[in-house]
């Protein structure tokens, strides 16, 4: 497998391509493509990679992709075990700013949208007090055509670019990457093998020999395209999957969460969350599933709490 360069639809949609996804599963493949990706998740749930960076998605979540960023919505293993069910509703909206909009990009009146499109680059989510809002904007652009679907759209990047504060960035603080047809064939590798068997002891040498490298070349070449170590990599990809255990309830105490994520230990599991989050599991769960009452009533968050102390 490689970075797919991903050809987007044209269907004589014009300036702006909206493709609607209602489907068992998210497009399983690294890929990138020269058009900015504006992304609506709208039913479903997994790990988002843009370039190296990773967090979770949820439904609800909106990104802004950069053009020509490697990324992938990698959906939970669950969406494979019945094709037949449409587990993932996204809508996606495909521009090109760089060529087919840079004409009316250039105008002066736009001069705060071309700013911008510079930050999105390295990849953006939207806040989510402005998730509801641009949801519906996204939806009603679904059905305008021609004139006034470009339109519509150039003000809702002018919306983006005066009204919303605080974009989180999705970048790792350096220059995006550009990977050759080889290096994106082993950082897909590396990737998919990471996601599918984090709960496993991953030893350097395992990723190493997935890569087709010797342990110490992998490690150079793995801090190369990511400026981050493997070991950092993996761990941010544990404290994703147990965020989302966290949220969905899908454990009954710190220790099976941990133990399912790969940490042969609840006390390495909570210095690695913290680091990677933070906060403790037990801020995490509070903040994100329980309200106060319900924390300082459940077993479940105290025993977190106490492992955590």
């Amino acid at each position: 497998m490689k970075v797919i360069q991903f050809t987007v639809p044209v269907a004589e949609e014009g300036s702006v391509v909206i493709q609607e996804d209602i489907l068992p599963y998210f497009y399983n493949y690294l890929h990138r493509h020269k058009e900015a990706q504006l992304t609506l998740i709208i039913k479903g749930e997994g790990t988002l990679i843009a370039g190296s960076y990773t967090q979770p998605f949820k439904a609800g979540d909106i990104y802004v992709i950069g053009a020509n960023q490697p990324h992938m919505f990698k959906g939970d293993a669950r969406y494979f075990e019945n094709l037949k069910e449409k587990n993932i509703h996204a809508i996606h909206i495909f521009f090109d700013h760089d060529n087919a909009l840079k004409g009316m990009l250039a105008l002066p009146e736009l001069e705060s949208v071309r700013k911008f499109l510079q930050l999105t680059r390295s990849s953006l989510q939207l806040p989510a007090v402005y998730e509801e809002k641009t949801a519906v904007e996204i939806m009603r652009l679904c059905k305008l055509t021609g004139a006034e679907r470009l339109f519509a759209f150039m003000s809702l990047l002018t919306y983006f670019s005066r009204q919303v504060k605080d974009w989180k960035s999705l970048s790792t603080g350096f220059l995006r990457h550009a990977y050759s047809e080889s290096e994106g064939l082993r950082m897909n590798d590396i990737y998919q093998y990471t996601l599918e068997h984090y709960a496993e002891n991953i030893s350097l040498a395992r990723i190493a020999s997935v890569a087709h490298l010797t342990t110490y070349a992998f490690c150079k070449y793995f801090k190369k395209h990511t400026r981050k170590t493997y070991l950092e990599f993996l761990n941010e990809i544990r404290i994703n999957a147990a965020c989302k255990k966290i949220i969905n309830g899908d454990a009954e105490s710190i220790a099976s969460v941990a133990y399912a994520t790969g940490y042969n230990n609840p006390i390495t599991f909570n210095r690695v969350f913290r680091k990677v989050t933070g906060m403790s599991p037990s801020a995490y769960a509070r903040q994100y599933r329980f309200g106060q009452e319900n924390a300082q009533r459940s077993g479940f968050i105290s025993e977190w709490e106490e492992v955590a102390l």
